[in-house]
């Protein structure tokens, strides 16, 4: 390695961040719309470069602060991205993560010097975006499918309780498949994951039906 070599000039990091929702079962990416060039006018992912002296993470999570006003989420590592000209400004290498979180506690999405909009979008209803974040979101989406079965990942999304009708669905949005409803019922009870609160709530305008809450004792579980 020579320092002075100029091609190690001129390099830099991306951090960029999947932020999955689930809204009444559907599963939703949050996306911001550029208010600059390069890309101005379309939508992307939330990142942006990362500063010398910071953490990986710490960048990523001043990053979405900046964007959407989101202060507390739960980050989990997905890939790296390097192809040499994935940014027309510069070369510029991507460390992404996927997030989730409770779409009740997103209470600000926020207008940046750089951005001018940001939108929950469905998970099959996602615009082409900018850079590659296409690539990005699509193996996000893969990590979490693969997550969601052998962990409970999804008491950050449901932190006040959900129906069973409400978690199948939600399962079938993001593996993209469907289950039996008895025997998806069957399962998901007899792991004992879950608890019955007591209380009665509605889902999709229907009949109420029993809340139930992760069972915090209980340690992770293959669930698929």
């Amino acid at each position: 390695m020579k320092k002075g070599d100029p091609k190690y000039k001129h390099q830099g990091i991306h951090v960029i961040a999947s932020i999955f929702t689930v809204d009444k079962g559907v599963t939703k990416v949050l996306l911001i719309r550029r208010k600059k060039e390069p890309y101005k006018d379309m939508w992307s992912l939330i990142g942006g470069a990362l500063y010398n002296d910071e953490d990986l993470e710490e960048g990523l999570r001043r990053e979405i602060l900046e964007k959407t006003g989101i202060s507390e989420i739960d980050l989990y590592f997905g890939s790296v991205f390097g192809k040499p000209d994935r940014s027309p400004v510069m070369r510029m290498v991507a460390l992404s993560y996927l997030g989730v979180i409770d779409q009740k506690r997103v209470t600000k999405l926020q207008e940046t010097l750089d951005t001018v909009d940001a939108f929950w979008f469905a998970i099959d209803d996602i615009p082409p975006l900018a850079y590659d974040h296409n690539e990005i979101v699509v193996d996000s989406l893969v990590k979490l499918q693969n997550m969601i079965g052998k962990t409970n990942i999804l008491r950050a999304l449901f932190p006040h309780g959900f129906t069973i009708p409400e978690i199948q669905k939600t399962y079938e949005s993001i593996l993209q498949k469907t289950f039996d409803r008895r025997n998806f019922r069957k399962k998901i009870l007899g792991l004992g994951l879950i608890k019955d609160t007591g209380k009665m709530v509605t889902f999709e305008g229907k009949k109420p039906a029993k809340l139930y809450e992760f069972n915090r004792k209980k340690q992770d579980k293959n669930v698929f």
